[in-house]
């Protein structure tokens, strides 16, 4: 069964614009998943949205309702769709960082970034490219499934690895977590024991080296049940089963881009922006966040 795209749009370098597909990264159904089952029954256990005083109430009689002191302020699903972003149906790389500037504790969830169609495979490329010999990663911001997310883009084999990362908001403050750690150095006799023991067991890293050992235990469980013809069993019930658009002429695009692109002053510190939150920070300044 072919994958459905999880966002379509463009993907935007100043005046280039490239369709776009947005892919997930990681395959859910590696994972063993299980039904809740009312055991007496042999039915499955459903989730219905109730009401209290009310009971079973209908989907769309169902707003959303943000809470201020008590009270909720209800918001009609025409007024949240009526909202304008670009960001929708648009991902402008708004800002390029060095490859390894961004701490791993904004990282999220991982993606495949493909073009939609042949026509936007050679303004992709170009972008792929450019990112792998600078060095550089690609931020901007795309809205999907109700939020606006901060997103970084780099090279990833033939293609673009999409990374959906936390806001800084989003992110605790490490120094209440490790403030009862004693700031003082470690044994050098045990230190040297640790670093040797370190050295020996360093190795290339090779996620086929691990294992989920709780899945295969579980899955190897199942098996063994589903071959006792002793083992409970009940019956599943019925119940219980944008468009391509042609490229602009790349070459004139990435010239008047570049053209057009005022560079800011040295001295001038950058306009505030989510993504600048993003940058590393100092050894100065880093202690407030882990990194």
């Amino acid at each position: 069964m072919a994958q459905r795209a999880l966002w379509k749009g463009q993907l935007r370098l100043s005046l280039v614009s490239i369709p776009v597909e947005l892919y997930a990264a990681h395959n859910s159904s590696a994972r063993v998943s299980f039904r809740q089952i009312h055991k007496p029954s042999g039915k499955r256990v459903q989730y219905s949205k109730t009401v209290s005083g009310v009971g079973p109430v209908k989907s769309e009689d169902i707003v959303k309702g943000y809470e201020i002191d008590g009270n909720y302020i209800l918001l009609d699903p025409e007024e949240i769709d009526a909202i304008k972003l670009e960001t929708k149906k648009t991902l402008e790389l708004v800002q390029f960082v060095g490859a390894h500037e961004i701490s791993p504790l904004y990282f999220d969830k991982p993606y495949y970034l493909v073009p939609t169609d042949d026509l936007a495979e050679d303004a992709y490329r170009v972008v792929r490219d450019a990112l792998r010999s600078s060095q550089k990663v690609g931020l901007g911001q795309m809205t999907m499934r109700g939020k606006e997310y901060l997103v970084a883009i780099k090279p990833c084999g033939d293609g673009l690895l999409l990374e959906t990362l936390y806001y800084a908001d989003e992110l605790r403050e490490s120094e209440p977590m490790f403030s009862s750690i004693e700031d003082k150095k470690a044994d050098t006799e045990l230190l040297d024991l640790a670093t040797a023991l370190i050295e020996k067991k360093t190795a290339p890293f090779d996620a086929d080296n691990f294992t989920d050992h709780y899945a295969e235990a579980m899955t190897a469980l199942i098996t063994a049940k589903k071959k006792n013809r002793k083992t409970p069993r009940v019956s599943a019930g019925e119940e219980d089963r944008p468009t391509g658009e042609n490229v602009v002429d790349l070459m004139s695009a990435l010239k008047q881009s570049l053209g057009s692109t005022k560079k800011a002053p040295e001295k001038k510190p950058a306009a505030k922006t989510p993504a600048k939150k993003l940058v590393a920070k100092t050894p100065a300044k880093a202690g407030k966040k882990a990194s």
